[in-house]
């Protein structure tokens, strides 16, 4: 059975008990919500071995993107698409497990930097085989054309959400 069946069928009520109900945005939204549960599950389950979860690898990942493997606090908060509260307490368990480090300023002692330590760029090296196969199979249903369709409407749609 689809799994998003029950969810179209509660919308088909809704839709018939409001009728002026948007059904097709709905739909989206919904979507993008079910999709986003599944990634962050299948992730964490494959992170799991590893002793960190889906939240945290997605910080060490901006980090391993960026030039020096550094960041500071709000920029890695906008890179991650967390609050700055989030990025805090994230920040001090990858503190913690000594996968990150803060480090203060030379210049103002009020910014801060955080690092990927030589540890936590082992750890990386090691999950991305697994994390590349995840990425694969989670994707794999879509030919390379439909994915790059994909691609295109999912950053209009939130070109849209930046503007509204």
């Amino acid at each position: 059975m689809n799994s998003f069946l029950p969810t179209e069928q509660r919308l088909a009520i809704t839709c018939r008990q409001y009728p002026a109900f948007p059904r097709d945005p709905a739909v989206l939204v919904r979507l993008v919500k079910h999709i986003y549960k599944r990634v962050h599950d299948d992730a964490n389950a494959m992170l799991k071995p590893w002793g960190i979860n889906h939240p945290e690898y997605n910080i060490l990942m901006m980090l391993y993107g960026t030039e020096g493997y550094t960041l500071n606090p709000s920029q890695l908060a906008d890179a991650a698409g967390e609050k700055s509260a989030n990025i805090t307490r994230l920040t001090n368990e990858l503190c913690d497990k000594r996968l990150i480090e803060r480090t203060a300023s030379d210049e103002d002692r009020r910014k801060v930097t955080l690092t990927l330590t030589a540890e936590g760029l082992a750890m990386i090296e090691g999950f991305l085989p697994d994390v590349c196969a995840l990425l694969e199979r989670q994707a794999g249903g879509l030919q390379p054309r439909e994915s790059a369709q994909l691609e295109k409407l999912l950053k209009k749609f939130l070109d849209h959400l930046d503007q509204a």
